[in-house]
């Protein structure tokens, strides 16, 4: 990417154009400043502030227990940090599906209280109307089929989407709503390029194989952060878990020998 495109914020009209371009995509989830802020700097394209906070951050089995006020909370933080990122924050469950009254207003509060460009809702041909009325508002969304996480009582867990025609058909509902970009999650690799050669938008892969126009990974399974279980789709670039417990070893053993502080460590 030139110099003077990493320098200059992302824009939405940038989603149509790299489409166009063949150019890939990359996103990354956010929740902090910090770690925005780091981001940021290495040059990815958007940062989803994702209510996989929920499972990443907070510990829980689902992503369902997050709330609208967590999700301000967190983007704000996020949105603070990035100079040339477009952030998207997820739309909770329950803060979009009782009404489109209640969406717009839970996408307006994004926009107003955070620096955060977009909303990402969950569905297809489902909430293909409550989506138009969000884009009708000059909210912009970014729109995500196939294993909907939110979705995740009626699928009976996280599984594989094989259901074709009714992904494609989701796809297609959520193009014509409105959406400026579509994330396939886990769905079959040739389902999603597939319908990636279908759709004018661009779309966004987890766990979707490699012809999407784009991928997203969530940070923590990324960096190693998270222990126990390890998606399938998640490629590890570092280990900073492994790192982090070392390190508070360290820190522990040197408390206990008396080596921390130091002279160098201390006021005098």
């Amino acid at each position: 990417m030139p110099t003077d495109d990493r320098e200059r914020p992302v824009t939405i009209l940038d989603f149509d154009a790299w489409k166009k371009q063949g150019r890939k995509i990359s996103v990354l989830t956010a929740y902090d400043h910090a770690t925005a802020r780091w981001l940021d700097d290495a040059g990815v394209d958007c940062l989803l502030v994702g209510d996989s906070l929920g499972t990443a951050v907070q510990g829980c089995e689902t992503t369902l227990g997050v709330t609208l006020d967590q999700m301000v909370y967190h983007a704000e933080m996020v949105g603070r940090a990035c100079r040339r990122a477009f952030v998207v924050a997820d739309l909770p469950f329950l803060a979009y599906q009782a009404s489109r009254p209640q969406a717009i207003r839970s996408a307006g509060r994004i926009l107003k209280e955070t620096r955060c460009q977009a909303v990402k809702m969950e569905g297809g041909r489902r909430i293909a109307a409550t989506i138009r009325a969000v884009v009708d508002a000059e909210i912009p969304v970014m729109g995500h089929v196939g294993l909907t996480p939110q979705s995740v009582r009626r699928f009976g867990g996280y599984k594989v989407q094989r259901e074709a025609d009714a992904i494609r058909a989701d796809a297609q509902a959520v193009v014509e709503a409105g959406a400026f970009a579509l994330v396939l999650e886990c769905v079959p690799a040739a389902l999603a390029e597939t319908i990636t050669a279908e759709v004018p938008i661009p779309t966004i892969g987890i766990g979707a194989g490699a012809g999407c126009d784009g991928q997203v990974l969530v940070v923590h399974d990324m960096l190693g952060l998270i222990q126990g279980f390890r998606p399938r789709f998640a490629r590890r670039y570092a280990e900073i878990g492994d790192a982090v417990q070392q390190a508070a070893a360290r820190f522990i053993a040197d408390v206990q020998s008396g080596d921390f502080p130091g002279d160098s460590e201390s006021f005098h």
